[in-house]
């Protein structure tokens, strides 16, 4: 059975009269990266807040390794790693102190501290700062610093908001590719309403819009429920007509989209199918029939940020009036 290590059931949280969140409920298992995303005043942040035990939900559950967070606050905690939007970091403090300081605040001492100290100077490149003030370090090193705390502690559930925000374009990859390489060993919760970083880095996104959860799932799946239909990519070895014609004759295969080559001799296409029909096997049958080689066959990617408007601007409806 699948371990779950986030567990929301319907947050509701006010702000006076102000519902910022209003019955939110979604899961993370284990091993699972997972977006939320949000515009700004979707309720990204308080779901965080709350989910940290930052503050406290006016309704609902939340769970973090299996703990309550609002009966067990402290021992929840111990199992997060929480990297906030703007990293609350010392600036007369220098790069180790910082980090023996944030471990003193989990606990650790002695011998343990000094090997997790070394461990996360090193998996984060700070190696070469440890004696530096934090206050001289570029913003791309802060938010390394920043990572490095949140799993000083070896958090079994890392929750990240925004954490690629205010840095370069280069500090960005750098920063992505040192989330990838978390997400393989911790579950994750990563906001952010950059929906390429979403894309790229999770298996799983919850769209909120206005507190609430318009959209749980894969982007892929998501696209599908929206527009009712199926996509799958199609690559095949000759000429694009003869290709095209094959897929347009495949029963329940409702649209083949244009041709693109990839390299001499072979074209992709996008195929469009109802969204109860599978018509991966039927495909495979009618270019082999055709005498067609097969070079590739799977879910054609999707335009997240399509989606997203769709979720939470009325695209959706409009396109269908």
């Amino acid at each position: 059975m699948t371990e779950r290590m986030i567990e929301v059931q319907g947050l509701t949280k006010f702000y006076g009269d102000f519902p910022a969140v209003s019955g939110v409920s979604f899961s993370v298992n284990k091993g699972e990266t997972v977006g939320l995303l949000g515009t700004n005043g979707s309720g990204k942040t308080t779901t965080m807040r709350v989910l940290t035990g930052y503050m406290p939900p006016t309704s609902g559950t939340v769970r973090v390794a299996g703990h309550d967070i609002a009966a067990d606050s402290l021992e929840a905690r111990r199992h997060i790693g929480y990297l906030p939007e703007s990293v609350p970091l010392y600036a007369d403090m220098t790069v180790a102190e910082s980090l023996r300081f944030f471990g003193r605040v989990h606990a650790m001492d002695g011998a343990s501290l000094a090997l997790a100290l070394d461990r996360a100077l090193g998996a984060f490149g700070l190696g070469d700062y440890r004696d530096t003030l934090v206050g001289k370090l570029s913003k791309g090193y802060r938010q390394r610093l920043g990572l490095a705390q949140a799993v000083l502690h070896e958090p079994e559930v890392l929750v990240l908001d925004e954490p690629t925000v205010s840095i370069d374009p280069v500090q960005v990859v750098d920063a992505r590719n040192l989330i990838r390489r978390l997400g393989e060993e911790h579950t994750v919760l990563l906001s952010t309403h950059q929906l390429g970083e979403a894309s790229s880095l999770c298996e799983r996104v919850v769209i909120l819009h206005e507190g609430a959860v318009v959209a749980e799932g894969h982007p892929d799946a998501i696209a599908e429920q929206l527009h009712g239909a199926r996509r799958i990519s199609v690559e095949a070895r000759a000429p694009a007509e003869q290709t095209a014609a094959a897929l347009g004759a495949v029963p329940g295969v409702s649209f083949v989209g244009p041709s693109v080559l990839v390299e001499e001799g072979v074209y992709a296409f996008d195929v469009t199918a109802p969204l109860r029909s599978d018509v991966r096997e039927p495909i495979v049958e009618a270019l082999h029939a055709a005498g067609i080689a097969l070079r590739g066959l799977g879910r054609s990617s999707v335009d997240l940020e399509d989606v997203f408007l769709q979720l939470t601007t009325g695209g959706q409806e409009e396109a269908d009036a």
